[in-house]
């Protein structure tokens, strides 16, 4: 797709992806390129909307097969409203959370069959994949903790950040499992870093992998 490139970043709860994100954007553009940032589920005004009901906790007791076609139909109207149109153009498209987040929250932790969420995926994405995916890797204590500190005074933990401690732990051992079976597509980074050291590293693994013009 011209010179698009795709970077989905992925982690737990607190472990900075929107703060990377954005640290990413001025680098690209730094360089004349355009970055466009975006997020699941989420992304264009539909999916927004089936995030607010997947958040809030509605969809839950209807489990996770369920939950996963959800974050499908999301990321169905995402991919055809905002990302592929974006790489079309020539952008770089950084996506915080993508199909990773299915595989491991609905497929690794809610027991979805692995070949069954390969097909949901298969017609979800239609072979759009990530060029580079960077999972950031945080002590869920550490995330959860962070998360707590962001939210607003008043403001419940969303349906992911309610989840038990040992969901968590589960959940960063699930995506260390992908990073280590996709070592082409995934690095895995410390993000027990500061901000600005965890946006040099994922520069790096960025110029690593994927290449890109110099400035001018």
């Amino acid at each position: 797709m011209a010179a698009g490139r795709f970077i989905t970043l992925e982690g737990g709860e607190g472990a900075g992806k929107s703060t990377l994100a954005r640290a990413l954007k001025e680098r690209i553009e730094a360089l004349g390129l355009h970055a466009t940032l975006t997020r699941e589920p989420g992304g264009s005004p539909k999916a927004e909307a089936i995030r607010e009901v997947i958040l809030s906790g509605q969809v839950k007791r209807h489990g996770p097969f369920v939950e996963a076609l959800m974050f499908s139909a999301a990321r169905i109207d995402h991919i055809d409203r905002l990302i592929r149109p974006a790489l079309t153009r020539g952008d770089w498209v950084i996506c915080d959370r993508f199909i990773d987040s299915t595989r491991v929250y609905q497929g690794a932790l809610g027991q979805i069959a692995p070949g069954l969420l390969a097909e949901l995926e298969a017609v979800t994405v239609d072979g759009l994949l990530p060029h580079l995916t960077l999972i950031l890797d945080l002590d869920p204590t550490v995330g959860l903790a962070r998360a707590a500190r962001r939210r607003t005074a008043g403001e419940g933990a969303d349906r992911f950040e309610g989840e038990a401690l040992a969901f968590h732990r589960k959940l960063r051992q699930a995506y260390l499992a992908i990073a280590e079976a996709e070592p082409a597509r995934c690095v895995v980074l410390d993000a027990a870093q500061p901000p600005a050291a965890l946006a040099e590293a994922a520069w790096r693994a960025i110029r690593e992998r994927l290449p890109t013009p110099q400035p001018a």
